[in-house]
């Protein structure tokens, strides 16, 4: 099933038609920020106004009927730390983060996790047996490092999650249309993917296209998920909904992935 578009006071987003939990997958659209940063832009340190950035993290929380004070971020860092969240680390989303780490999970209510994006894959998980969520944040490094099957590992570790119960969602991210790399990337890709890479990059001269979102569904079938829903949206192709990095370079702001039980 292809994902759902909501349109709610101005703001666009879009949801997994797999994941019960609260969640969503934001786009540039719907809020305050100006300029090449117009107008839903999520960044904590994109060079925008504060006030703005404050605006439209409570325009979104109307929205998802969530609380920015629940809301926990992490300092991503393009590794494969997974992290687990707990009430301790509520109220510092307009602080600095509290820790290094490109995945979250938690098991507690009032809890919401966020990930930034702008090209790179946002993937949100969900245990709706034992009521636990997670977000992963996967560019090819993390990708290559197998994030998404360490958070799944860790599920099952901490809370007892079984991956053929789990659910995932691959959100909107740069499509293998528009994501050429080199072959640091390509053999990054090929020792975590093994002939499953063959699937996930496409020779172009001498460089690579470079399905990252199918990769990371390889990962995930690899850890035991097998409902996996996935974006068929490239952010690099509609810049005019989503920022991309690829596009605009640091000219931009930043979408995000966000769930909560």
């Amino acid at each position: 099933m292809p994902f759902i578009e909501h349109f709610n006071r101005g703001v666009a987003y879009v949801s997994a038609p797999n994941i019960w939990s609260k969640h969503a997958f934001t786009t540039r659209l719907g809020g305050v920020s100006r300029g090449y940063l117009s107008s839903l832009n999520l960044g904590l340190n994109l060079n925008d106004s504060p006030a703005n950035v404050r605006e439209n993290y409570k325009q979104l929380c109307k929205i998802l009927k969530m609380d920015s004070e629940d809301i926990v971020r992490s300092q991503q860092v393009h590794g494969a730390e997974i992290r687990i969240v707990t009430s301790a680390h509520r109220g510092a989303l307009f602080e600095p983060a509290l820790f290094e780490a490109d995945g979250m999970i938690t098991c507690e209510r009032n809890i919401a996790l966020i990930i930034h994006v702008a090209d790179c894959v946002p993937i949100l998980l969900h245990d709706p047996i034992r009521g636990v969520v997670g977000a992963v944040h996967a560019g090819w490094r993390g990708t290559a490092a197998n994030i998404v099957g360490a958070a799944v590992q860790k599920m099952r570790k901490e809370f007892g999650s079984v991956p053929e119960e789990t659910k995932a969602a691959i959100g909107p991210s740069i499509g293998k249309c528009c994501y050429e790399v080199g072959s640091d990337v390509s053999d990054a890709l090929r020792r975590t993917l093994g002939d499953a890479a063959d699937g996930c990059l496409e020779p172009r001269e001498k460089k690579f296209m470079a399905d990252l979102k199918e990769a990371n569904r390889s990962l995930l079938m690899d850890a035991g998920v097998h409902d996996i829903s996935v974006s068929d949206e490239c952010t690099r192709c509609t810049v005019n909904k989503y920022w991309s990095h690829r596009a605009t370079g640091n000219h931009r702001g930043s979408q995000c992935a966000i769930i909560s039980l």
